[in-house]
């Protein structure tokens, strides 16, 4: 417990708990079971290489809370994965799931692995093994995954496969994030970033902002470019975008489509022609109306807090602000924050409609998807709003303090089990 207290993520997870528990004033004997995680686990993963070497691996899951239905969380294939960082995101997903009024409670699971490094039977093997370590733990109204960074519908195929064939029959709804042909949902693939740039386009009207805004996109990967993708249709100008590789700046605007061929060609954006190579340190301060972090936590720090020259911030990563940073912005109010478990929420929302699919095997159209996902991002944004003018709070106290006091009241309700 002391390592995973001491992880900057986790740590980072708790504070903010922590500060809106005190504005709650929550009682003392809810506190601790609402902020600790239900059951955390790490598994070994011997996995034979097509070498024929046999290399452990370490995978976890942590399960944050039941209380309002099965727990539900991707699945991240990432050299960096720890267990803090693990607890931190299951936690973010707890009050993500309970904002949207989704029946959920937060998960989040991680293999400490580069997939870059391994062929595609290597992950194959890697993943059905860490699937049939969980098989005790999960299941369709238990503990539902999803992709995250690293994985994606082909993973989700196979853990499908492996859960299935240890069930003895099919089982589409254990994961969300699947091929269409699978029981996947339309639409699933670019909702976060469709609903980041829904978002956006939503808060732009509401201030009366031009049209063709400029915007940064820091993390040009999955999320990050369905959201530039959808902001360009609707005329905003992406002037800024990075990947691991480092960033692209270019106030006139960066060519999308010339550079994903880029991309599909070359892997990462280095040696892009389209603009100016920056940092991804730098293109976080470069002037604009949008800035969009869509990679890792922790890049807005108490360091750069004070320099970013944009009038919207859309969180499109998990935890891109830290708590200091936090504080500095609610010293900039010319600064609009849609707070991470708002703005990313789209993937949980349309994975939700997944797994309602599926169970049902009845399946809705794309524009039937996008039409919902919208109403409840659009509902769950006002909502947001009122609450921290009501309340005369900032933005992300609004959206976290609605999602932490539906988990406490349906605690309270269910009761404490001897």
């Amino acid at each position: 417990m002391q390592r995973l207290l001491s992880h900057p993520a986790y740590k980072m997870a708790c504070d903010q708990f922590d500060a809106v528990a005190d504005f709650l004033d929550m009682p003392v004997a809810l506190r601790e079971r609402t902020k600790l995680p239900k059951r955390m686990l790490t598994v070994s993963l011997p996995v034979k290489m097509d070498s024929g070497e046999v290399k452990v691996f370490l995978g976890h899951r942590v399960q944050h809370h039941l209380t309002l239905g099965p727990t539900k969380g991707g699945l991240r294939f990432h050299q960096d994965v720890e267990l803090g960082e693990v607890a931190a995101l299951a936690m973010w997903m707890s009050w993500k799931c309970a904002l949207a009024d989704l029946p959920y409670g937060g998960a989040k699971g991680g293999v400490q692995v580069n997939p870059r490094e391994l062929s595609t039977a290597e992950l194959e093997r890697l993943t059905r093994r860490y699937t049939s370590e969980m098989v005790p733990f999960i299941g369709p109204q238990t503990d539902v995954m999803a992709p995250d960074m690293g994985t994606n519908e082909q993973v989700m195929a196979w853990m499908m496969d492996t859960y299935s064939h240890q069930i003895g029959h099919a089982v589409p709804s254990i994961v969300t994030g699947k091929p269409v042909s699978l029981g996947g949902s339309l639409g699933r693939k670019e909702a976060t970033g469709r609903g980041v740039a829904f978002l956006i386009n939503r808060v732009v009207d509401m201030l009366k902002m031009p049209g063709d805004c400029r915007v940064i996109v820091q993390g040009f990967g999955n999320v990050g470019s369905y959201a530039a993708l959808a902001l360009a249709k609707f005329g905003s100008r992406i002037t800024g975008v990075s990947d691991v590789s480092g960033g692209v700046f270019n106030p006139k605007g960066i060519d999308l489509v010339a550079l994903q061929e880029h991309i599909e060609r070359k892997g990462v954006l280095a040696d892009f022609k389209g603009g100016d190579h920056l940092s991804n340190e730098e293109l976080l301060v470069q002037p604009c109306d949008v800035l969009v972090p869509a990679a890792l936590d922790q890049v807005i720090t108490e360091k750069n807090a004070g320099k970013i020259q944009c009038r919207i911030l859309a969180e499109a990563a998990n935890g891109p602000t830290t708590v200091a940073a936090d504080a500095i912005l609610r010293q900039r109010p010319e600064i609009f924050v849609i707070p991470d478990i708002l703005c990313n929420s789209g993937g949980v929302i349309v994975s939700y409609f997944e797994w309602v699919q599926d169970l049902q095997s009845f399946f809705w159209s794309e524009q039937e998807i996008f039409d919902k996902l919208y109403r409840i991002l659009g509902t769950t944004l006002d909502t947001v709003l009122r609450e921290a003018k009501a309340k005369n709070i900032d933005h992300r106290t609004a959206a976290l303090s609605l999602g932490i006091q539906k988990v406490v009241r349906a605690k309270q309700l269910r009761g404490l089990f001897p």
